[in-house]
């Protein structure tokens, strides 16, 4: 097979945004839509590429399409330039505005209780035109954003990389426990363990999250099955009602549980680092300012 010629003028920006867009979506009806372009119209740009490669990208089939091995490796080339076009642009900008700009935090509750605001406060302290942008979503989801470029940036939970060219930051450790409120029939019973919980509805993270996978293994090493009565949320606000209204007892990390002061840790598992994770060939977001911007936050180490 002959190496693609790439740089002859038939492959296109819409190219490159159609692959990521379809490896988010999973379905050229969303992709379209997330593009504004006719379903047919991306199916044909879809046909174009492939051609121009000479392989599938992606396989069709009743629920969608879904990657094939030339597809993810060539999504994450697509996400990398994508990335950089996007960077060559707020450059511009910020070379004009010497002291503008724009910086995309992506944010999950790992960090977004304490570690983010003091970390945005310190930074607008200095740098008051700055604008900050704080993207909450779910670690996974936020991976993809940052390899695309539409964050510049990761604040929470350090989770396993989903590819190449991530540097990840340690800043603290951080412990998960079950929480519960206040006067919930589990703090009557000091020695309650997993086993006990499971006589109470739950309230788990969703099911695409990388805990939630850890919890359901949790379950799994006690000889347990996955709560049945169970509530799947990542609001903080619907969670933390629901807590203080029910007996729904919650997986949390201990920053939240001691924020919201309510509820008693009934058990605890190993703990998690968190820290900040960004792209290491992208150049680093809004300059030196940006990137400072962690280490404004960094608390003491637990032991």
């Amino acid at each position: 097979m002959e190496i693609p010629r790439l740089l002859d003028g038939r492959l296109k920006m819409r190219h490159l945004l159609l692959v990521d867009a379809l490896s988010r979506q999973g379905s050229v009806v969303s992709a379209a839509k997330e593009l504004h372009v006719t379903q047919p119209a991306a199916t044909r740009s879809l046909h174009e590429v492939e051609d121009i490669l000479g392989v599938p990208l992606f396989e069709r089939g009743p629920r969608g399409v879904s990657a094939t091995a030339f597809g993810e490796a060539f999504t994450r080339h697509a996400r990398a330039v994508l990335a950089q076009l996007t960077q060559a642009g707020r450059q511009v900008v910020e070379l004009a505005e010497a002291d503008r700009g724009t910086v995309v935090v992506g944010t999950h509750l790992a960090g977004s209780n304490v570690l983010l605001p003091r970390a945005v406060a310190a930074l607008k302290r200095d740098h008051p035109l700055l604008t900050v942008v704080v993207r909450e979503a779910s670690p996974e989801e936020l991976l993809r954003d940052l390899e695309a470029g539409r964050v510049d940036l990761i604040v929470g939970r350090l989770t396993a990389p989903s590819g190449e060219g991530l540097i990840r930051r340690p800043l603290y450790d951080e412990y998960v426990g079950l929480v519960v409120r206040a006067g919930h029939p589990l703090t009557e019973r000091p020695g309650a363990d997993l086993a006990d919980t499971l006589g109470f509805p739950w309230i788990l993270p969703g099911q695409q999250t990388t805990l939630r996978r850890e919890v359901d293994e949790l379950f799994a090493r006690q000889g347990l099955g996955t709560p049945q009565n169970r509530v799947e949320a990542t609001s903080f606000l619907t969670v933390r009602q629901l807590l203080l209204d029910t007996d729904i007892p919650r997986e949390w990390n201990a920053g939240i549980a001691e924020r919201v002061r309510f509820g008693c840790r009934i058990a605890a598992r190993e703990r998690d680092d968190a820290g900040v994770t960004w792209r290491q060939r992208a150049r680093r977001p809004r300059s030196e300012e940006a990137a400072a911007m962690p280490s404004t936050a960094e608390p003491t180490r637990t032991a």
